[in-house]
């Protein structure tokens, strides 16, 4: 039996960063470069990983687990 990995990988984690700062899934596409549809997946990544069924129980999530760190302006 194989182990999964459920920690937030990079990609997972600069989506979760913006989300923090409460953009939209559009405007963490804008500032990552990204299609809108690429942070949709990411967050419902993290959401599968955390438990959690939306984005308030994630940051708490995030929050709680040291995920966040501070982001240049």
């Amino acid at each position: 039996m194989s182990m999964v990995d459920l920690s937030p990988t990079p990609a997972e984690m600069r989506v979760l960063i913006w989300l923090s700062r409460g953009l939209s899934n559009k405007a963490i596409a804008a500032r990552l470069v990204l299609s809108p549809r690429t942070v949709e997946s990411h967050v419902s990544s993290l959401l599968a990983k955390a438990g959690c069924s939306n984005r308030s129980q994630l940051l708490l999530w995030a929050q709680a687990n040291d995920k966040l760190s501070p982001v240049p302006a």
